[in-house]
């Protein structure tokens, strides 16, 4: 019974705590992956510079400064742009999603990892990322109804008191 109890104070605690599964990334390793990018640019390797530039995305995306996040989805997007293999793009996809993740856009990170999921049903990483959101949503969408029924509740004690108020008067 004591295990059950302490089972249900962490998930409450755990909700309202916005706790998630994605890792972060710390602004050294950002600018290690940066150093990579000039390295590789100036050694000529276009194949090396994809790939630290990769890295640097997935860097930028689990930031958790929000110029950071925005400036890998930006990155991102760029790179969607010009053709790849289908593998490469789902990472991108997938990057993307945990970007606008970060940055709050629940809808568009939805979209994306929908995307990746149809590319590869059984994706892990992609299906922990879409029931992270769809959590995000749930959460959000709890605490505001919390907030609107305190709103009106709040709204109705001051409406009877002034409908009590004025019948006293009177």
């Amino acid at each position: 019974m004591d295990a059950k109890i302490g089972q249900f104070f962490d998930s409450v605690g755990s909700f309202f705590s916005g706790n998630d599964k994605i890792p972060w990334c710390d602004g050294d390793v950002i600018a290690g992956c940066e150093r990579e990018v000039r390295e590789a640019t100036d050694a000529g390797s276009e194949e090396l510079k994809k790939d630290c530039i990769m890295r640097l995305s997935w860097a930028l995306v689990h930031s958790r400064q929000t110029e950071d996040v925005q400036r890998g989805i930006a990155m991102l997007e760029a790179s969607l742009a010009n053709s790849a293999p289908p593998l490469q793009d789902r990472e991108k996809l997938y990057l993307l999603a945990v970007g606008y993740y970060r940055s709050g856009d629940y809808s568009r990170s939805r979209q994306l990892v929908d995307q990746c999921i149809e590319m590869q049903a059984d994706w892990r990483q992609a299906l922990a990322l879409k029931k992270t959101i769809e959590d995000k949503i749930t959460k959000d969408g709890v605490i505001g109804i919390g907030i609107t029924a305190t709103a009106f509740g709040a709204v109705g004690l001051i409406a009877g008191g002034i409908v009590a108020a004025l019948s006293r008067k009177k």
